[in-house]
């Protein structure tokens, strides 16, 4: 699968095409397929996400999983502190 992202462009935050609009959390991510690129310039465009580009990722059974390491730690928000993760449900377990 592939996934669309970038960066939110008032706060800077990693964010996530969900099909529909963009979200922080990777779990919300919708595969995008070949469309990507071009949907990521359509957005850059309408100023709604900055420098965005596609990724491979793999589905798992908590969503999304990106395939690339620094893709992982991108979507688990600014810090790799779980206590304080973007992810919606946070655990000291997590796999990269």
């Amino acid at each position: 699968m592939k996934l669309l992202t970038g960066n939110d462009l008032p706060t800077g935050d990693v964010i996530w095409w969900t099909g529909s609009g963009w979200s922080r959390h990777v779990t919300d991510a919708a595969d995008v397929g070949s469309e990507g690129e071009a949907l990521g310039k359509l957005e850059e465009a309408a100023r709604r996400v900055n420098g965005p580009y596609v990724i491979e990722a793999t589905l798992t059974p908590d969503g999304p999983r990106p395939a690339h390491i620094k893709d992982r730690v991108r979507a688990l928000g600014p810090t790799v502190r779980m206590d304080l993760t973007l992810a919606p449900e946070a655990s000291p377990q997590v796999v990269l």
